[in-house]
């Protein structure tokens, strides 16, 4: 076992990917070096994940599994959303724990790894500073995970939104967001190392700018983005928040080529009592208006969206109201969740009345719905071309995405033949499934029929 070498793992959302990337870079800016085998690694860090019930989970096994195969000589750091809202009590879980470090100091991994390699301590080194931070306080480590010819580029972190169902404002923070130059000047970087696309991620990308004082922040961000790195081929928006998809928002996206006509907005629910009690906006007419506006602006416009089924109170009727806005509204991806209570949100008044088998049968009836929308949406475009940036080589087929897919939550469009992975190719669309799509390099003929 090397001295200076460590064995990171993430899990949940591409935000924390960004975290576990970025603690990476400081790591190996202090002379450490990533190794894939825990066994020969001095320092194990684990990035958790403690938005759902499953997510925590997941945490606790595999902090467990590593304190478990431990060695003498090696620590372990528990990191993330987890040990943010919990830190103590992950502690007491899991024996063996080195080090606590939230997510509102992920930046500060080298000075714990440092304290926590020091010696014996008859508890865990905890790291878990109140304050939320980002931007001009992280010391310069660039917040990105390379993917291919894809990077993600965190925005703001934390969240302001009052949900009653999410613990995300209890373990990020309030929302703050970066400086714009800081951001362009790490977008400059990801262009000049070879990056085709940029995700900007956020808790919520529409509030961007509004603890800085501005006004209609993400579109002005995305003005200046765009004139200052014209040569990014795509720019990709994540995580949107109904109410604040603006006018001024959706011209900026129809009107700047490098914005790709993709919106995840996560909508959570149809009928407006419902919403009312989520403590969300549940102003439907506007729903309606704004995603009528998006698709008049961008013709090609592909919106993602997730929901919650079983939300204490729903009843019958207010499901039923979630399954025909569906029908009738036909996203391209939709993504569901069965409500899964978290201690100390706003919900915990509410209970958690609907039965776990209603809540199944609803999830089940919503995902079989919409993966006949998807098919049918996928069908569409066959015997048109699209740009693909293709990922990766396996067998005779090319592995890509097209704007529609954002990276890990969409589908993938497999092409015959070997194209130059980091490329953006012309494609022919010549089959649909539910989630992908299959082609053939424009200009050649297809072997394969579906």
């Amino acid at each position: 076992m090397s001295k200076n070498t460590f064995h990171l793992v993430s899990l949940g959302c591409s935000k924390n990917t960004v975290d576990s990337d970025s603690m990476a870079q400081l790591l190996l800016s202090d002379g450490y070096r990533a190794v894939e085998d825990p066994s020969k690694a001095s320092v194990l860090i684990v990035n958790t994940c403690g938005f759902i019930g499953p997510a925590k989970e997941e945490s606790y096994r595999v902090l467990g599994e590593l304190a478990e195969a431990k060695k003498k000589n090696q620590v372990l750091i528990a990191a993330g959303c987890l040990t943010q809202r919990y830190g103590v009590e992950v502690a007491q879980k899991v024996p063996g724990i080195d080090g606590i470090l939230g997510t509102r100091r992920w930046m500060d991994i080298v000075q714990v790894v440092h304290e926590a390699r020091k010696g014996k301590h008859p508890e865990p080194i905890y790291h878990l500073p109140e304050a939320p931070t980002v931007g001009s306080d992280e010391h310069g480590a660039l917040r990105v995970s390379m993917a291919g010819a894809s990077a993600y580029l965190k925005i703001a972190d934390g969240c302001r939104r009052p949900c009653a169902f999410c613990a995300i404002p209890l373990i990020k923070g309030t929302a703050v967001s970066r400086p714009i130059e800081s951001i362009i000047h790490e977008a400059r970087e990801l262009r000049d190392a070879g990056v085709r696309e940029l995700i900007l991620i956020a808790q919520d990308s529409t509030d961007y700018g509004h603890d800085l004082g501005m006004k209609e922040g993400l579109a002005t961000l995305l003005e200046q983005l765009t004139d200052a790195v014209p040569d990014m081929d795509w720019i990709r928006i994540m995580y949107s928040f109904p109410g604040y998809v603006t006018d001024r928002l959706i011209e900026v996206m129809a009107t700047r080529k490098q914005l790709v006509h993709y919106l995840d907005i996560p909508l959570q629910h149809a009928d407006p009592k419902t919403l009312y009690r989520m403590k969300r906006p549940s102003n439907m007419e506007w729903v309606h208006k704004t995603l009528g506006k998006m698709r008049n602006a961008m013709s090609d416009l592909a919106i993602r969206t997730t929901f919650i089924v079983g939300y204490p109170g729903e009843t019958d009727e207010e499901f039923q109201a979630l399954y025909d806005f569906v029908k009738e509204t036909r996203f391209d991806r939709v993504g569901a969740f069965q409500f899964s209570f978290e201690p100390g949100t706003t919900s915990a008044p509410l209970g958690d009345p609907v039965p776990a088998e209603v809540k199944q049968e609803r999830y089940e009836r919503l995902m079989e719905l919409q993966q006949g929308i998807s098919l049918q949406v996928n069908q569409s475009y066959v015997g048109k071309t699209l740009d693909v940036l293709v990922e990766g080589y396996d067998n005779g087929i090319s592995i890509g995405r097209s704007y529609r897919d954002a990276p890990e939550i969409d589908g993938l469009v497999l092409v015959e033949g070997q194209a130059e992975v980091g490329e953006i190719v012309p494609v022919r669309i010549t089959g649909a499934m539910a989630y992908d799509l299959t082609g053939v390099l424009a200009g050649q003929p297809s072997l394969i029929k579906l």
